[in-house]
């Protein structure tokens, strides 16, 4: 090997430390911010009320649908303890590198991340309660996304969501509507879907800081 090329070897090296170096820090910042964030969201999000929505309990399966990098996936996992199970879904795959990434820091054993697809989470079986939580809305094929969730919910397995009901002055706006879906409708996808009501709560949060109104649902799997 002549000088020159262990030189470019040398220098590759180098910049490829650099970049690893680099990329590392930058997620480690991410996460960092990611913390504060999520500290901030506990003070209007109510998620231990959403946790107790579902009726969970130690050694439970439950899935975190649309699970982003892992708000709710925390609060589940010590709500089923070390005896149950986590399966943190999510179609996007940056965020659950993030997740990924925190669930190694935090050395949490009861977590599962799972990549699905916009028309079939790819869930196991034997799933005892589902959480869509400021998710319902992004799904392109809810009718096919429930069909799943229905066949991996034990019987009386329940499935919560919690989404931002749209504002009257949002209507029609094509800034706001995607990010928006009522209750009525989800509720009617959800009987369509063969699941039973069992918890509707309007004005679940009344204000966040963007001063929009949650809306929670919790249903029956029969």
């Amino acid at each position: 090997m002549t000088y020159r090329v262990k030189l470019l070897v040398v220098l590759v090296c180098a910049l490829a430390i650099l970049f690893i170096g680099d990329t590392v820090r930058s997620a480690l910042d991410t996460i960092s911010r990611l913390d504060v964030v999520e500290a901030e969201r506990d003070r209007w999000q109510r998620p231990s009320d959403v946790v107790q929505a579902m009726g969970l309990r130690p050694g439970d399966v439950v899935v975190d649908l649309g699970c982003g990098s892992g708000y709710f996936t925390w609060k589940l996992s010590s709500s089923v303890g070390e005896g149950g199970r986590v399966i943190a879904e999510d179609i996007r795959s940056l965020p659950l590198g993030f997740l990924w990434v925190r669930t190694v820091l935090r050395r949490e054993r009861n977590v599962t991340i799972v990549h699905g697809e916009p028309d079939d989470p790819h869930l196991p079986a034997r799933a005892n309660a589902v959480l869509v939580a400021n998710t319902y809305h992004e799904f392109t094929d809810s009718r096919s996304v429930l069909v799943h969730v229905r066949q991996a919910l034990v019987p009386g397995g329940k499935l919560a969501v919690v989404d931002r009901k749209p504002n009257s002055t949002d209507v029609g706006s094509p800034d706001n509507s995607s990010h928006e879906i009522s209750a009525d409708h989800v509720e009617e996808e959800l009987r369509q879907a063969n699941f039973e009501i069992v918890r509707r709560q309007d004005d679940f949060i009344e204000k966040d800081p963007d001063n929009e109104t949650w809306w929670l649902l919790v249903a029956r799997k029969p």
